[in-house]
């Protein structure tokens, strides 16, 4: 099946503790159905000094459910994504609008 959302898409947080924020998808895995999305969900995580990396509380963007995400128009509301055929070629489009994504 062809994904709705993909890396790089404008998204808004439907439900949860960052619900109403937007943020670009930075990556998606679709096996478990989670996206991570950059400036929302984020935890602290403590990591170890290593020779290549600093240590101590480092804020991270952990992933979210697809299902609590919503792919956002050019009027920056919140829509669903259905597909047609352009030219032989199948491409996405926002319902609110009949935009192009």
């Amino acid at each position: 099946m062809a994904a709705k959302l993909r890396k790089g898409d404008k998204v808004i947080v439907l439900t949860g503790k960052d619900k109403g924020k937007t943020g670009e998808i930075e990556s998606v895995d679709p096996k478990a159905g989670k996206a991570v999305v950059g400036g929302v969900n984020i935890a602290v995580r403590h990591t170890r000094q290593s020779q290549n990396a600093q240590g101590g509380r480092i804020a991270k963007a952990m992933p979210i459910d697809l299902s609590n995400l919503s792919a956002v128009d050019a009027n920056g509301k919140a829509t669903r994504v259905g597909f047609r055929v352009e030219d032989g070629k199948k491409v996405r489009f926002a319902k609110t609008t009949g935009d192009v994504i």
